[in-house]
């Protein structure tokens, strides 16, 4: 049986539905009510986390569900919240991440799996985790794409992912980028391209999240000075905080999938999981249930 806590998202659409019924109480506490009779010991639970409530209701359910004798839960949490957050930069700063993973650590859950995940600090925090790359997300974005399109590394952080990245594509190069940030105010103030020309080729920047969109801007308007093509983005985690107006003036295309939340934007090429080829068969999730 499967728990869609977000009743947006669905992973599988042919595993029996519990039902189910939430709200905020007037002092601001998540709640949930589980409304189907459990006839199993093992449940399945989907949540997309976009606020602290949605992570509390996430808890509310699993604390629902022990109490109906469900021994075994597993959780797919697509976007880790605070992932970003791994360590502490500045004096009287939490270490977010650790907040989260604590947390989840306490329920002795069977297992927890998050989607394209920020930092090995994630899966390192977090008990019995399993990890799906971006891969096939990435290879279905380049179907669509010309076939002189190369990847581009927007900061050290990507590194090793993009080239285990383009290993698994093959025949792909990879340019690598850097950028400077100021940790005190979280300002971008530099960024290098480590190629002197691209000679028009399309070029593809792979990351795991776009928030405000700054480093993609700066990024893209270097790779231009170096001669750059076509311009694309696609990353696992949109929550385009800003918008997607400015974005556009750069890139000839967007992806994204719905592991955050459901675009409404036109412009922007969302993909979702559950359609995504092969999802199933590249992961254990269909081990699972």
């Amino acid at each position: 049986m499967v728990l869609n806590l977000d009743k947006d998202f669905k992973l599988f659409n042919n595993k029996e539905e519990i039902a189910f019924e939430s709200f905020i109480f007037s002092g601001g506490e998540p709640h949930i009510k589980i409304k189907s009779i459990i006839n199993t010991s093992e449940v399945f639970v989907t949540q997309r986390i976009k606020s602290f409530n949605d992570f509390g209701l996430l808890l509310m359910a699993i604390n629902a569900l022990r109490n109906m004798n469900v021994n075994q839960i597993q959780l797919f949490v697509p976007y880790f919240p605070a992932a970003r957050q791994d360590r502490k930069m500045v004096k009287g700063e939490p270490l977010s991440v650790k907040v989260y993973t604590d947390i989840l650590n306490s329920f002795d859950l069977k297992s927890i799996t998050i989607f394209d995940p920020h930092s090995d600090v994630v899966t390192a925090l977090l008990n019995k985790c399993i990890t799906i790359d971006n891969h096939i997300f990435i290879k279905q974005v380049l179907n669509n794409l010309p076939n002189d399109t190369i990847l581009i590394s927007p900061d050290g952080g990507a590194l090793k992912k993009i080239y285990k990245l383009a290993e698994s594509i093959g025949n792909i190069d990879v340019v690598e980028c850097s950028k400077k940030r100021n940790v005190n105010t979280g300002t971008l103030n530099s960024f290098i391209v480590y190629t002197e020309n691209l000679n028009n080729q399309s070029c593809l920047i792979v990351d795991d999240i776009c928030d405000g969109g700054r480093t993609f801007i700066g990024l893209a308007e270097e790779l231009k000075k170096k001669n750059a093509g076509k311009l694309y983005l696609a990353v696992s985690h949109g929550i385009f905080s800003n918008g997607t107006e400015d974005l556009l003036k750069y890139f000839d295309g967007i992806y994204c999938t719905d592991s955050f939340k459901s675009i409404e934007y036109n412009n922007i090429n969302q993909i979702k999981l559950h359609n995504i080829n092969n999802f199933y068969e590249s992961t254990i999730i269909n081990r699972w249930l």
